[in-house]
């Protein structure tokens, strides 16, 4: 089996453990990406009778609709029970790199509004101190050229992530060899940023459960 089609496998088992947290007749927030792509097909397999959905995103939101969910807006479903997501890294403190697919505005507050963050993730997003994967910090586009003066005064290296829009409709700096050894004081000084809208560390919030595929089953953080 190639790397990719175990990866792949990997995914379609955490997502299926996933499934234990979801209850019927909830209002549930699913998040963005690969992962959670396999945990909505395998929610369409479930039986699980959902009430609605919040999503993070414009795409997550079609895939939800196309198997026949009812998508609500956060403004009008109020607090959540869950919120189901992946991560493009995630540390021993369960604290997390959002971002990579352009939606951790959306994502940073459905979780923000969640009583339950459960991430879903295979074993190659574990690290044991964040920082590999580059932070996504998203901006106010006039903002960009000041933010990234700002990001290389505080230590990071900052690209711009050129022709991606979100769907907010701001542009996303990816920042590469930021020291995150104290993630919740970089993800703090990083939203004190005049033109920042957010940045993709969840580490102030961090994930309530990590669910993590490996080749021998799922584990649990």
């Amino acid at each position: 089996m190639s790397d990719d089609m175990q990866q792949n496998e990997m995914k379609q088992q955490v997502a299926q453990a996933a499934l234990e947290w979801v209850r019927d007749d909830t209002v549930l927030g699913v998040g963005t990406g690969s992962t959670v792509n396999c945990f909505i097909d395998a929610l369409a397999s479930s039986g699980v009778r959902l009430e609605a959905a919040v999503s993070s995103s414009k795409a997550t939101t079609r895939r939800l609709r196309e198997i026949g969910i009812e998508v609500r807006e956060l403004n009008h479903a109020g607090t959540l029970d869950l919120y189901v997501d992946g991560a493009d890294e995630f540390d021993p403190h369960r604290r997390l790199i959002k971002g990579g697919g352009g939606a951790l505005t959306r994502e940073k507050i459905v979780a923000a509004a969640s009583r339950k963050f459960v991430c879903i993730v295979d074993e190659t997003k574990r690290v044991s101190v964040l920082g590999r994967f580059p932070l996504p910090v998203e901006v106010i586009p006039m903002a960009r050229s000041y933010v990234a003066r700002q990001i290389v005064a505080i230590g990071g290296q900052p690209e711009w992530r050129e022709g991606v829009e979100t769907d907010n409709g701001n542009v996303i700096i990816d920042v590469h060899n930021m020291d995150l050894v104290d993630p919740v004081d970089i993800e703090r000084r990083l939203n004190d940023l005049a033109g920042v809208v957010s940045n993709g560390l969840f580490a102030i919030r961090p994930a309530n459960l990590v669910l993590m595929a490996t080749r021998e089953g799922v584990q649990k953080y």
